[in-house]
């Protein structure tokens, strides 16, 4: 028979233990012993301190006040915490507690088997003798000479060990002389250390801390090393300052054996509840690789949130020191391709049915010197919503106040100020739709030093009426194709769309650009981003959707086709001295989106002239998508008569590219890349890398080849002084469970490079 005591005493102190957090999806390690299954006692205190004990054992010999003694079986519970062994002594007297003979001690988070434990009940302490550990729901495991539970709650370790491996593969383990785990910091500081490698020591750490939860905590971060043809050898070695709960730093050296020592600084703060921001800093003082050894920088602030429920705030600011400073350098701000820098500040207030805004925008286009934006200080806009005010109508009025500035004087300035009230009558119903609108434009400019502007006048006021109507009807049916039952929609929409002429000469042009041409374009009631220049038009839109879907009701297929006819020319071109051309109709404008068989997916899109016989724009790619990680997609793209802001010549984009990544094994996978100049007859990129993962150790050797984004400025005023393409070597090594859990996956392998793995299936499932 069992005979069971309860004692109104603490037995151990709650200990959070946790040395990595978990990988989902890695290796599942589990205590080779059977372990009961713990719950905590109805009615009891969350406080183990005050919980009450009870022991049970197969038989027991007690004297009262004394000693009692428990064999076979004993199991001693607190709360959620277990003590299971052979025997156990529990002095009273001493209040003391030992227990031996297969051992196994368990709580919510962790499993320990050991040789002998001891438990003092006035220290409120324990220690387990010969302990192998192990951390529920997580890949730790390792072994202690003894493990010591501390009246703190700390927990303490000595001669001991710690893998994320599987038992039966160690194929990095840390050993220690100690390691201590504060339960109030939630961090591991381990003394002595060293890391073996497939039982081979690779290094020594004297002194390292490592975290127990996500709390964060001042210390050095995994270095890198890398090599390129124009940095050399390069060696980051981050350091992490926890300033405060609501402030962090990170500061980051960067050897560059080719140009010297790169200096980065992260600010991150929070400023309330509801807003946060961060500031970038980046130095290098003398750039060994440029001729005269220039300083180069950044800084960057950037700050966004909500004030309370009402009121918004936005600010972003950079500044570097030369045009090539991202083509150069590492940099969390930009890519080497973002070619502008957009400074934003921006004070904001919304309600249910209006918002009010102010912003101030400079934007600083880096290798153009003869493309230099205006300056917007500042502009005040409001905007107001009235729907369904009278008979489903809905009435909306939008304003704004701009002033613009620019930094060449001889530029003309100007303040604007535009109005625009709309009326708008939707018609909904499940077959289609209808909707008409009125506005009214009205715009006037206060225009300064405009001598050197063409035409341009002091004052300006201009009025210009548009009306549209939109319809779309939707029509569905049952059809068969190839044996398999769909669903087929057709969409046919049609628009016209009407706006009054004005001559707009007398108007200088200050954020107002083209819009790109596509199908969905073609439905715009504008031709141009901005007001400066508002397009007169008298012109129909005629285009249609068609979808399919499969039994399951997911998309297969989506295939867009439309043109706009015009009724008279437009008058109004962002180049006065070009004489536009006056064709009848637009470009044809078709996209498709197609699941073709099984594994295969088609994206395509095509702006056709058909007056010329030639073709706009186009884009398509090939997808093979058989699996997880399984991809091979072929892609093209052609646009013509691009500007190249280098050179201020006009330029055909005609490129091919292949991207692939394949799994060669359960752990090993392949990711690459190929882009290819057919105007010019040579490799653009090149990406090859390999990526090996199990689940507490990942490495990644890459390869890349890629053109170089070069701008002309101060440090080289030669052209080719710079090199056109950059080559480099990558090998990152992490160990999982020492401050990281590896590389991401193919995902971040797809996206690195020049041009980004997109995805080109987007039908709606």
């Amino acid at each position: 028979m069992q005979i069971r005591y309860f004692v109104a005493l603490s037995l151990l102190p709650y200990t959070a233990m946790a040395i990595d957090t978990p990988v989902p999806g890695q290796c599942v390690i589990q205590p080779p012993v059977p372990v009961p299954s713990v719950t905590a006692i109805q009615g009891q205190s969350d406080d183990l301190t005050h919980a009450l004990i009870y022991i049970s054992s197969d038989s027991s010999d007690a004297t009262m006040g004394q000693m009692a003694s428990f064999q076979g079986d004993v199991r001693v519970t607190q709360g959620n915490r277990l003590i299971q062994a052979d025997q156990a002594i529990f002095n009273q007297q001493q209040e003391q507690l030992d227990a031996n003979g297969n051992l196994i001690f368990q709580d919510s988070l962790f499993t320990v088997t050991a040789d002998s434990l001891v438990a003092k009940m006035r220290q409120n302490s324990a220690v387990l003798s010969g302990a192998n550990y192990w951390l529920h729901g997580q890949q730790v495991h390792g072994s202690a000479q003894e493990l010591e539970i501390t009246p703190d709650n700390n927990l303490l370790m000595t001669q001991t060990n710690f893998t994320t491996c599987p038992p039966e593969n160690l194929t990095w383990i840390l050993e220690a002389d100690k390691i201590k785990i504060d339960s109030d910091d939630e961090w591991g500081e381990i003394w002595d250390a060293k890391v073996k490698l497939l039982g081979v020591p690779v290094f020594y750490v004297p002194y390292m801390t490592v975290p127990v939860s996500d709390k964060r905590k001042s210390g050095l971060l995994f270095p890198s090393i890398s090599t390129s043809t124009t940095n050399g050898l390069e060696i980051t070695t981050p350091y992490y300052w926890n300033i405060a709960p609501e402030y962090d730093l990170t500061f980051t050296p960067h050897l560059m054996t080719n140009r010297g020592l790169f200096l980065q600084t992260e600010f991150r703060y929070l400023a309330g509840e509801a807003q946060q921001g961060q500031i970038n800093l980046g130095y290098l003082g003398k750039d060994r690789y440029l001729e005269n050894d220039p300083t180069r920088y950044l800084y960057h602030w950037q700050h966004r949130g909500a004030i309370d429920e009402n009121w918004r705030v936005l600010a972003n600011y950079t500044d570097v020191s030369d045009n090539n400073y991202f083509n150069d350098l590492p940099s969390d701000v930009n890519q080497a391709t973002d070619n502008q820098l957009n400074r934003i500040g921006e004070l904001s207030y919304f309600q249910r049915n209006w918002d009010a805004s102010v912003r101030v925008q400079d934007i600083k286009v880096l290798g153009a010197e003869n493309e230099e934006p205006y300056k917007v200080l500042p502009q005040i806009s409001a905007n107001y919503r009235l729907p369904d005010f009278w008979n489903n109508l809905d009435f909306a009025f939008s304003t704004e106040l701009t002033n613009f500035e620019h930094d060449d004087v001889t530029q003309p300035q100007a303040t604007r100020w535009h109005m625009e009230p709309t009326l708008t009558l939707p018609i909904y119903v499940p077959a289609g739709s209808l909707t008409t609108e009125l506005k009214l434009f009205q715009t006037n400019y206060w225009q300064r030093d405009i001598s050197a502007g063409d035409g341009l006048e002091d004052s300006v006021s201009r009025t210009i009426p548009q009306a549209r109507i939109h319809g779309q009807i939707n029509f569905e049916r049952q059809t068969q194709i190839w044996g398999e039952n769909y669903r087929q929609t057709l969409e046919p929409q049609a628009q016209y769309l009407y706006v009054g002429y004005e001559d707009q000469s007398a108007i200088g042009l200050y954020d107002t650009a083209a819009l790109a041409d596509d199908f969905y374009g073609l439905f715009r009631d504008r031709r141009y981003s901005s007001i400066d220049r508002i397009a007169n038009a008298n012109q129909v839109t005629i285009g249609a959707t068609t979808r399919l879907f499969d039994s399951h009701n997911l998309e297969q297929l989506k295939f867009s086709l439309g043109q706009i006819f015009y009724f008279e020319d437009n008058k109004v071109d962002l180049n006065p001295e070009f004489e536009e051309e006056a064709p009848s109709f637009s470009v044809l404008a078709s996209e498709l989106d197609a699941h073709l068989y099984k594994n295969w997916y088609f994206s395509g899109a095509i702006q056709f002239d058909t007056k010329e016989g030639e073709t706009k724009k186009s884009e398509f790619s090939l997808d093979f998508r058989p699996g997880a990680n399984k991809l091979v997609q072929v892609n093209y793209r052609y646009v013509p008569d691009l500007l190249n802001t280098n050179t201020n010549d006009r330029v055909d984009i005609s490129q091919t590219g292949l991207r692939t990544t394949w799994p060669l094994s359960d752990d090993l996978y392949f990711v690459g890349n190929w882009y290819y100049d057919l105007n010019r007859e040579r490799t653009v990129e090149t990406f090859a890398g390999l990526q090996y993962e199990s689940c507490c150790w990942a490495v990644r050797l890459s390869y890349h080849y890629n053109i170089k984004t070069n701008y002309a400025d101060d440090f080289n005023p030669i052209e080719n002084y710079r090199e056109e393409f950059e080559k480099g070597v990558y090998l990152n090594f992490v160990i999982k469970g020492l401050g990281g859990s590896g590389p991401l996956g193919v995902s971040d392998m797809l996206d690195e490079g020049l041009f980004n793995y997109r995805k080109p299936l987007y039908l709606r499932n």
